[in-house]
């Protein structure tokens, strides 16, 4: 490829409600940690080295939550990057308990929202949160009462801006009574558009989308599949393809591919640097479509 991985081309920007501007590919932090997002990486000195490298790269948003590790992904974002460059937002979340490698246990007791948001601002080392989003809604306890707890840490000065991850459109609307909604995360990638109709309402409303899952591409990255030979012409990886067309597709998508390894960190980045002509972009997004429907 001829992209400078030294110095990629920066995506577009989005200026985020209650957080202000940033780079549209950012970087997701649950691969810095164990395996199952558990415990201590294999190396951490080198999840320190891909996390520096990612601002050096440009990034200026970071995603990450308590549950990763649990603590750890916190921790070394702090190691790695604290006191922080101006103009870095980190996101955080909050609503996940963890007992084991794999296992999520959603918790939306407003005690314990509170308890863990106090936590990431020591692990952090910061005073206030750039941006806090509720990881699940806990279906035990009143929707309501997770939302209020959120306002009322905003309200305190403790956090910025505040999202929602994994939600519905009605959800949205719900939380919206309480707060302004900065952004949500929602599983979206070329083979999982289930969130199609969250993504339209963030649209509409100037809503950060942060898809995770980003590069999931299946069978549309195969051999002689659409996505590897849209790579093929390019001159790109799959990865970069499913990332360019995620760019393109909405003006508020916010792709935060995560990686432990700077060469896949630096390819990521790279994608901010390809252009999707008309009739590709249009087979990747009939292809796409296709495999909803299917």
């Amino acid at each position: 490829m001829s992209h400078d991985t030294n110095h990629p081309e920066l995506s577009a920007t989005i200026d985020l409600k209650d957080l202000g501007t940033v780079h549209r590919l950012g970087f997701g932090a649950m691969r810095i940690v164990g395996d199952g997002v558990w415990g201590e990486p294999a190396d951490r000195q080198a999840a320190v080295a891909v996390v520096r490298r990612a601002v050096e790269l440009g990034v200026d948003f970071i995603d990450t939550a308590d549950s990763y590790g649990p603590n750890t992904s916190e921790e070394i974002i702090a190691e790695a990057l604290h006191p922080y460059k101006a103009g870095l937002k980190i996101g955080t979340k909050v609503g996940f308990t963890r007992t084991g490698p794999h296992q999520w246990i959603a918790v939306g007791r407003p005690e314990y929202l509170r308890q863990q948001t106090e936590l990431s601002l020591r692990k952090l080392k910061v005073d206030t949160l750039d941006l806090l989003q509720l990881h699940r809604i806990d279906p035990k306890v009143d929707a309501d009462e997770q939302f209020g707890v959120l306002r009322e840490l905003q309200d305190e000065g403790k956090v910025r801006a505040l999202g929602l991850s994994q939600v519905s459109v009605a959800e949205l609307e719900a939380a919206g009574k309480h707060f302004t909604v900065s952004t949500v995360q929602n599983r979206y990638n070329l083979t999982d558009r289930s969130s199609e109709d969250v993504l339209e309402y963030a649209e509409a409303n100037g809503i950060g989308f942060i898809p995770w899952a980003p590069i999931s591409a299946g069978e549309l990255a195969q051999p002689g599949g659409p996505l590897d030979e849209a790579a093929k012409r390019l001159g790109a990886t799959t990865s970069q393809v499913a990332l360019a067309w995620l760019l393109r597709r909405s003006p508020v998508m916010m792709p935060i591919p995560g990686t432990g390894s700077e060469k896949h960190l630096e390819e990521n980045m790279a994608a901010a640097g390809i252009s999707l002509d008309d009739a590709t972009y249009a087979e990747l997004e009939e292809a796409s479509s296709s495999l909803a429907q299917a």
